[in-house]
Order: structure tokens, then sequence, then C-alpha cells
């Protein structure tokens, strides 16, 4: 097919893979949000809330989704991605130092965007949208950004169905990082879908948007010691 054109790729959604003219390299993918059938029971924000916390779920298309218990390498990615970008941006705007603040970081906080229920790996919010930090449960603005990391379990959820409720609730920045493969996946709020801004490996160092004030290395993310 001629470059330039578009491809459609069909799995359980439809993907859009787009070529125009980018820097060398850089692949560009835009992922619809085509809604989804829902599947079981239609369980209510009210009911998701009412569950115990240690069931760990979410709340995706009226149907509760159970996380896995992390084990060793999503414990250290999720860990090492808060130590990362915590020091450095969840701090009042400005200052001394590389970063510049002026985020919220946190991790596995209950989220509502919409008539969905969300417990993220991490999550960010930008101070200027949001002062102070929210006393209620769930979370009910939207955040500024997003990461899950990928296990066997959660794979299709994570890369299937949040990436489109994520877009449609309008959440600008979508981290996806997989320890499996020791790759980083960066995904931009554009309004046909998420683009894929940065696709990078364990080995090469990233200005990974939001955060791209500053340089990682993407495996210091997936819980390798800095060099």
């Amino acid at each position: 097919m001629p470059e330039g054109r578009v491809r459609w790729l069909r799995r359980e959604c439809q993907y859009r893979v787009m070529r125009p003219s980018t820097p060398l390299g850089v692949n560009v993918a835009v992922v619809s949000s085509a809604r989804m059938t829902e599947r079981g029971k239609h369980h209510t924000i009210e009911e998701w809330l009412a569950q115990p916390p240690e069931r760990r779920l979410e709340l995706i298309d009226g149907e509760f989704i159970e996380k896995a218990l992390p084990d060793f390498p999503h414990g250290m990615s999720q860990a090492s991605v808060l130590s990362a970008l915590h020091p450095l941006f969840n701090r009042k705007p400005g200052g001394a130092g590389p970063g510049g603040g002026g985020w919220w970081i946190v991790s596995e906080v209950d989220i509502q965007l919409g008539a969905n229920g969300y417990r993220p790996d991490v999550a960010g919010w930008r101070r200027e949208r949001l002062a102070e930090p929210p006393q209620t449960r769930p979370v009910i603005i939207r955040p500024d950004w997003i990461c899950e990391v990928l296990s066997a379990s959660n794979r299709h959820n994570d890369t299937i169905r949040k990436l489109r409720r994520y877009h449609e609730a309008g959440v600008p920045h979508y981290w996806l990082l997989d320890p499996e493969t020791g790759t980083l996946n960066v995904f931009r709020h554009e309004p046909l879908g998420y683009l894929s801004v940065l696709v990078a490996d364990r080995h090469q160092l990233v200005r990974a948007e939001p955060f791209d004030a500053v340089e990682v290395r993407v495996g210091v993310l997936l819980g390798e010691d800095p060099e």
C-alpha cells in the first residue's frame, strides 16, 4: 500500500494507522474510540463504591473487572515510575532543579470518569486544574496523565478497553509500560483517537510527554538501577 494511505486493522477494536510527515523513525498511530458491547450484568458506580476495597475492582462498561495482584516486575515498574517522577514534578510549580513541579502524582487512587470507575497504576493532575488534593472517594476530576503497567492478566483491558474509555473521557496523556517487552508507549489525546507519539525500549533515553522537561531511561521506569 502506498505511503500516506490509511490502513485499517481490525481486532476487537479499530485502529487507524497513518503515516503523515513525521521525524525519521517515528510511527504515528491513531487509535479510535469505537463503542464496545457491554458484557454480563450492568453494574453501577454506587455498586462499585460499595465493594470491599480489597477486591481491587474497576467498573468498565457496567462490568466489574478485578485488578490482578501485581507480580514482582509489575510492582517494581509501578514503584519506579513514581520514584522517577514524584521528586521532580509532585510539588508546587517552579523552584530550583529539573522538572518544574506543578503536579499531583499518586498510585492506585479510585477515579470516576462518567459511568466508569478506575484504579490506575499511576495517575497525575496538573495543579493549575486541581489546586488541592481531593479528599473524597472516588476522585471525579479527570486526570491529566495515566500510566498503566501491563501484565498478562490485564493486557487486554489496558490496551483496548481502557484506551478507548480514557480517550472518550478526555485524558490528555496515556502511558503503557510493559515489563515483559521492556517498552514504553506514550499516547497523546487527539480528536479522532490516541496518537502514539513515542515507542521506546529499556535502553533508550526519552523525553516522554507530559514530563518531557526531563530525560529518563526507560529501563529506570521498569525498575533498573540508574546508570
